[in-house]
């Protein structure tokens, strides 16, 4: 542990850690063993860091110049076996921060510059590009890779092995390579208990918004006016105005017969 890292109480490091001078962990964080928090990291009060985690090492961007960037990582949160976290860039805001009570699975990466919610859970080997968003409760599947700048909505899901190129909408679920929208995130809104009558005003929403007829942006409107007082609804119709970087992950397209 070097001269000026932050230590809170009851924390417990393990054998052959290493804990830099601007990194600071909170009440009860625990390093197993073989784990590495460099850089300007912070690491809210019960996360457990297992072996071979490389926290807040320098990204892996090569228009990186040594800025004081930070990392933030919340309470709560299990990094498992060769996680590794980055902190940010000058070109991307200077932070990454990651929310509390989130899952890292062995061998998953966030990249510089993202920002992950509350309660997400990465499997093994994800792979998040820099500049990514991710909301709240979102669960990527093991092997999944997004693409800079992609964002990825609350409660949505990720299966694995997907190759996400495109924006994810809340609730959204997305599968393949190149992923495709597959339909809502049905199991994850049942397990988070959304209501019955909720799920079905999802779901017809969800059919007049991919629908074929029009244009998205009509949809849009005519799918905003009539769900306006649904805020489920309006969260996907919020996301997709407020847009991005990447164009919204969609439906295969019908072939017909």
């Amino acid at each position: 542990v070097e001269d000026g890292a932050k230590v809170g109480a009851d924390v417990s490091i393990g054998p052959f850690c290493m804990v830099g001078a601007d990194a600071s962990l909170g009440d009860g964080v625990e390093l197993i063993s073989h784990a590495v928090v460099a850089g300007r990291t912070k690491i809210g009060s019960g996360t457990r860091v297992f072996p071979f985690a490389s926290i807040g090492h320098r990204p892996q961007d090569l228009k990186y110049d040594g800025e004081l960037s930070t990392l933030e990582v919340g309470a709560n949160c299990m990094i498992r076996e060769g996680v590794t976290l980055n902190p940010g860039t000058e070109g991307g805001g200077m932070s990454t921060t990651i929310g509390d009570r989130c899952t890292f699975l062995a061998n998953s990466h966030v990249g510089h510059d993202c920002h992950v919610g509350n309660d997400v859970i990465f499997s093994n080997n994800v792979m998040l590009a820099g500049h990514c968003q991710v909301g709240d409760f979102a669960i990527l599947g093991g092997g999944a890779a997004v693409i800079q700048f992609a964002r990825v909505g609350a409660h949505a899901f990720l299966g694995g092995m997907s190759g996400l190129e495109n924006d994810l909408i809340p609730y959204g679920m997305a599968l393949g390579n190149r992923a495709y929208l597959s339909g809502l995130n049905i199991i994850g809104l049942q397990r988070r208990k959304f209501s019955r009558q909720g799920i079905q005003d999802l779901r017809r929403a969800y059919r007049l918004l991919f629908a074929e007829e029009g244009t998205l942006t009509e949809r849009l409107d005519d799918v905003g006016d009539e769900f306006k007082d649904h805020a489920t609804v309006m969260e996907i119709i919020d996301f997709i105005r407020e847009g991005g970087k990447r164009s919204v992950c969609t439906p295969r397209q019908s072939t017909g017969g």
